[in-house]
């Protein structure tokens, strides 16, 4: 993330990342959906949504750590973050699974989907990667929010909520091609336009949290660990904030025992020790 992202995030609570997925890895994923649909009871639906999505194989494990969003995830949440859950939502014209409601922002509080600068740098907790498997074109809907909102210290106008009804001016329709990625935080007031073109919107979501938090009841889990990364179990371990984390148990536990513990009571370690 250069600084003119950076700026950008901090100052509408997203960033737009262009060919975030190139030709190769856009088909892979495409060619999944398809198969995903075929195999449904009733393909022919308005919309739907798939979860799970690692257990579809490589072109969505690929993803758990997909190198162009790595460094905007490092910058926005920090060094260690973890994948908190996915799903992939697929529109035919009119309403997405959620229908068009805003949801999110800076009022009132919740604690899982904060958003802070302190010293010069980000912080977050649920963070979303939005990948665009198909054109999302000017009017034709997607994703909406309201710039700044993730610092807003009101809550958003009642008569605004639900799109279907009302779209307010101050809601800015965010566009672009098949692969762009759309980075945002999840304090950002945001939510699904009512779709209004004869082709399908196909976005897949994933959503990432700080390494000690979890929104979801229902941790990721990949389908093997053989078929993992080390750099992927990490992003997959559960809710933890072992500061020595994903050290070797013998720092880990070297770390906690002359470190950690003389300063403050530790608990709840899985490190088995020396």
């Amino acid at each position: 993330m250069n600084a003119r992202e950076q700026y950008l995030f901090d100052l509408d609570g997203y960033v737009v990342v262009e060919n975030a997925l190139d030709t190769g890895t856009l088909n892979s994923l495409n060619d999944l959906v398809d198969q995903k649909i075929g195999e449904l009871e009733d393909p022919d639906f308005q919309s739907h949504r798939f979860v799970s999505l690692l257990d579809w194989g490589a072109p969505m494990i690929d993803l758990i750590d997909h190198a162009p969003i790595m460094p905007y995830l490092e910058a926005t949440i920090g060094s260690r973050f973890r994948l908190d859950h996915t799903y992939l939502d697929i529109i035919h014209k009119g309403l997405s699974p959620i229908g068009a409601w805003l949801h999110g922002g800076g009022t009132p509080h919740n604690p899982s989907m904060f958003y802070e600068v302190r010293g010069g740098r980000i912080y977050n907790g649920l963070t979303v990667v939005a990948y665009n498997l198909k054109d999302v074109n000017p009017g034709e809907g997607g994703f909406g929010c309201l710039p700044g909102s993730h610092k807003a210290n009101f809550h958003v106008p009642e008569e605004w909520v639900n799109m279907s009804e009302n779209q307010s001016e101050a809601v800015r329709r965010v566009v672009g091609p098949a692969g762009t990625a759309i980075i945002f935080t999840e304090a950002l007031t945001h939510g699904p336009l009512p779709w209004t073109s004869d082709e399908e919107r196909r976005t897949v979501f994933f959503k990432y949290n700080h390494p000690s938090m979890a929104w979801s009841h229902r941790y990721v889990e990949g389908p093997t660990l053989e078929n993992l990364t080390d750099k992927q179990r990490q992003i997959l371990a559960p809710p933890q904030d072992c500061p020595a984390w994903p050290a070797a148990p013998p720092f880990c536990y070297t770390f906690c025992t002359e470190l950690f513990l003389p300063h403050m009571q530790f608990y709840d370690c899985a490190c088995p020790g020396p």
